[in-house]
């Protein structure tokens, strides 16, 4: 045999597969790999000893919004290792309706407007998916796969106007919908809970999840509701991948606040049911209690339906802070909150740029402090900050995170943002806090169990081939980490801490983490995903 690049000795390989571990060495030549006997002594210019250790594929983390922030400073420099350093080596960007592409030259406005009121300044924009992808440069260290997102495309054809589009309009989506997936797109992601989607009616969303199954690629969807109408809201998304004939990939699966708790129960029952009536259903959750998203979502959506300057304008009124709060009591017709179901104890200032002594504290304390109604602060705030205030959202149970991390029909995610202050440290922790508090500690899952859901099974979802699994071939993506002492150690407090236990990361046979250090290679690229068998539509 030919001398290998690189050679991985002495591990447990635990293969994505779902299979038990096994003793093998991996070998990697060209970046791809070479599965060899245990002991096989095989020559290489450069052997990592992984004896005790177990090595896995490289970590997919199925929802980041990574693609949203432009820049290489610093800062974002060691937000991006973070995912890194738990051995995450392919994202899945685009979610949540909100991607950088594809954007109308006369169009970017809208788009890059509504990119920085979810995730802040400064916000980019491409007009194809070719475009994004050369943006990337060879800065990466690891991978992106990337989704088109609706609220972009409404955002670029129709604005932020709060209406139906009209037949020309959709047309107008799908078309620039079906360019990008064509090109390399991995999949349609909605944001129905987020403006502008949330004035899309279902016709519109079938429309366009229509374009993506005649790639055979999925219909990932935050849905229009996760919390008391969150039943509700899964049915508008069965419905539309029935009708569409398409994947349907439920985000970051919760049901969230006091009155929805327990709810799981019906939500994953109604999903399995699904699957054995035909629809291609699977979903993805972050081990925590704690979401994370922009300030403005906790307020009624009519705040920020006609784009951020409009919504700065109308905060700064009294008469306009009086209907929020009279509608946070009273509820607004298909809108629900977690301040209306808990309180504004429960929503922390996790990034406020311009205010970073608000950072780690609710709001409940912060407008205590200051002698004024939490409405009046939350409002001040986001004008202090041009609207670019996030926020942690204290509002699930966790019989329901464990509930859903236990499906067979649930992968994982971090929902991660690489944004400063005091992020969620779902952003560094989520996977090592699985496999060793879930899996090791609790018990929850088996390793094998916990691993495929990490790697094989977003692979197949996402159409990523020969990534996921540890064969020969593929594409060498591995992680080596020790079972008994990987551990995540981001918390609320301490959201950036590394983890313990991750000893090397390689993506595309090259190591981009070394004895838990970041190395300076970075082989990462935006992933080209190529079209499928298409699926077959629904009724029409």
């Amino acid at each position: 045999m030919a001398r290998l690049d690189l050679l991985v000795a002495g591990g447990d390989v635990v293969d994505g597969t779902g299979s038990p571990s096994r003793p093998a060495d991996i070998g990697v030549r060209d970046g791809r790999l070479v599965l060899l006997p245990p002991g096989s002594r095989t020559s290489a210019a450069e052997v990592i000893d992984a004896t005790g250790m177990t090595v896995t594929p490289g970590f997919i983390d199925v929802h980041t919004h990574s693609d949203l922030l432009a820049g290489d400073d610093e800062q974002r420099e060691v937000l991006r290792r973070a995912s890194l350093l738990q051995g995450v080596t392919t994202e899945i960007c685009g979610n949540c309706g909100i991607s950088p592409f594809p954007v109308p030259p006369d169009r970017t406005e809208p788009v890059r407007e509504l990119i920085a009121a979810t995730f802040g300044p400064p916000a980019s924009a491409y007009a194809s998916f070719a475009e994004f992808a050369d943006a990337q440069g060879v800065a990466r260290r690891n991978h992106l796969a990337a989704l088109v997102g609706h609220g972009t495309l409404r955002a670029a054809v129709v604005g932020f106007a709060q209406r139906r589009a009209t037949p020309a309009e959709i047309q107008a989506m799908c078309d620039l919908l079906d360019a990008a997936i064509a090109a390399g797109a991995a999949g349609l992601s909605t944001g129905l809970i987020y403006s502008p989607g949330v004035n899309a009616g279902t016709d519109e969303v079938i429309a366009l999840a229509r374009v993506a199954a005649a790639h055979g690629k999925p219909y990932v969807t935050h849905l229009r509701d996760e919390m008391s109408q969150v039943e509700a809201a899964l049915e508008e998304a069965i419905e539309i991948a029935t009708a569409a004939g398409s994947a349907l990939q439920v985000s970051h699966h919760k049901t969230a606040g006091r009155r929805a708790w327990g709810a799981t129960v019906r939500t994953l029952a109604r999903l399995e049911q699904a699957r054995a009536d035909g629809l291609d259903v699977t979903c993805d959750v972050y081990p925590y209690t704690a979401g994370s998203t922009a300030l403005h979502a906790m307020l009624p959506p009519w705040l920020i339906a006609d784009g951020v300057p409009a919504m700065l304008a109308a905060a700064a009124e009294p008469a306009v802070r009086d209907r929020i709060r009279h509608d946070l009591v009273a509820g607004v017709p298909g809108w629900e909150n977690t301040v209306g179901n808990g309180g504004w104890d429960l929503i922390r200032v996790a990034s406020a740029p311009n205010n970073p002594d608000a950072q780690g504290h609710t709001i409940a304390e912060l407008a205590a402090a200051r002698g004024v109604d939490p409405v009046d602060y939350a409002c001040d705030l986001l004008t202090a900050e041009d609207g670019d205030v996030t926020i942690l959202s204290h509002s699930m149970h966790e019989d329901d995170v464990r509930r859903v991390l236990a499906s067979p029909l649930t992968m994982l995610c971090s929902d991660g943002v690489p944004k400063g202050g005091r992020p969620h440290p779902r952003w560094a922790g989520s996977f090592a806090r699985v496999l060793g508090h879930y899996v090791r500690e609790v018990g929850l899952l088996e390793l094998a169990e916990a691993v495929h859901k990490m790697t094989a099974m977003p692979a197949d979802r996402f159409g990523l081939r020969d990534r996921g699994l540890l064969a020969d071939g593929y594409a060498a993506d591995l992680v080596v980490l020790d079972p008994q002492t990987v551990a995540d150690g981001a918390t609320y407090d301490d959201p950036l801490a590394p983890p313990d236990g991750v000893r090397c990361v390689l993506v595309d046979g090259r190591v981009v983490v070394d004895g838990g250090a970041v190395t300076d290679a970075r082989p990462g690229r935006v992933l080209t995903v190529p079209d499928r068998q298409p699926a077959v539509p629904g009724p029409r």
